[in-house]
């Protein structure tokens, strides 16, 4: 993973906290005499981060912050895949560049290689920490152990939960020497957070995992599922955008009511889906999912496009 330390916790919402705490005191240890530690946080719109407040106060979507409001002082948000705007916001106060790696709940949005890199070289030039939370994306889903071993770069500190102990509740953040040396002993703690249970349970889903070639397969299956889904919007015109990578991909529509039709007519086949952003159908299979099983999903969503697609096609929205 290019990590050299782990810290467990007891779930992603606050692993996401304890490496948002690693990187103000990264920057405490590091602040030259009579200068002003970095403190700062940039993160991106439509970004989901958790539901505690500094996760909360670091999530890119105003509908989940505003019932909790004020937020946390110190973030700002960049647009998507935007260079020049993240250019303008990145500057020596900011500690810590906060960012899923592929966005989940903003709607299945992978990152650009190009904005990849132009924030690791930012980071770089202002001592900045890269941070990424891979609690959706990671543990094989796209096919790496985490997505970002889809690009050239590395953070300095990343982010795993979800899949990690199997359904037992694990989250983890995962740093680089340099970085760990700025936690000291009594800094940080976790009630349950490593327990023997859940990391028995965790060395176990990793050894299944390697033993099975699972993300091997889930690159292959993804692939293809991905393919039959592009085929999918070209006969399909109410489809916008088809993305995502290995097992993490989503189908965006033209109509966020339509999107949602669509889950309960999917959930009357026996077919569990999510829609996230409104409009956009969220497909993450689990990892033994078949190929024929991707084919009749695909089939059924097919035909529930061309059942519904055109009673929502004169509705205003």
């Amino acid at each position: 993973s290019g990590m050299d330390r782990v810290f467990f916790s007891n779930s992603g919402t606050e692993a996401w906290e304890g490496a948002m705490k690693l990187a103000r005191a990264y920057a405490k240890s590091t602040a030259k005499d009579g200068h002003k530690p970095k403190w700062k946080f940039i993160a991106l719109d439509d970004s989901f981060h958790g539901r505690t407040y500094g996760s909360l106060s670091t999530t890119g979507q105003a509908k989940y912050r505003d019932p909790y409001g004020p937020n946390l002082p110190g973030v700002e948000f960049v647009k998507f895949n935007d260079i020049a705007d993240l250019s303008a916001k990145v500057n020596g106060e900011v500690c810590g560049i906060l960012i899923e790696t592929v966005q989940g709940e903003g709607g299945i949005r992978p990152l650009s290689k190009e904005f990849m890199n132009a924030v690791r070289k930012l980071a770089d030039k202002y001592d900045s920490l890269l941070i990424l939370d891979e609690i959706q994306s990671g543990m094989g889903r796209t096919g790496k152990w985490f997505a970002y071993q889809n690009y050239d770069i590395a953070p300095d500190i990343t982010t795993l939960a979800k899949p990690l102990a199997g359904g037992l509740p694990l989250g983890a953040f995962l740093c680089t020497d340099k970085v760990a040396k700025a936690l000291k002993p009594g800094m940080h703690g976790t009630t349950f957070g490593g327990g023997p249970l859940a990391c028995a349970v965790a060395l176990e889903v990793i050894n299944v995992l390697e033993r099975g070639k699972y993300l091997k397969q889930n690159a292959e299956k993804g692939s293809r599922f991905l393919a039959q889904l592009k085929q999918l919007d070209a006969r399909q015109s109410c489809i916008t955008d088809v993305r995502g990578a290995g097992l993490m991909v989503g189908v965006e529509l033209d109509n966020p009511n339509l999107a949602k039709a669509i889950v309960g007519k999917l959930m009357e086949r026996g077919i569990i889906i999510n829609r996230t952003h409104e409009r956009v159908l969220r497909f993450l299979p689990p990892f033994i999912i078949t190929e024929r099983e991707l084919s009749t999903l695909v089939n059924e969503l097919d035909k529930a496009l061309t059942e519904l697609a055109p009673k929502f096609a004169e509705v205003a929205y």
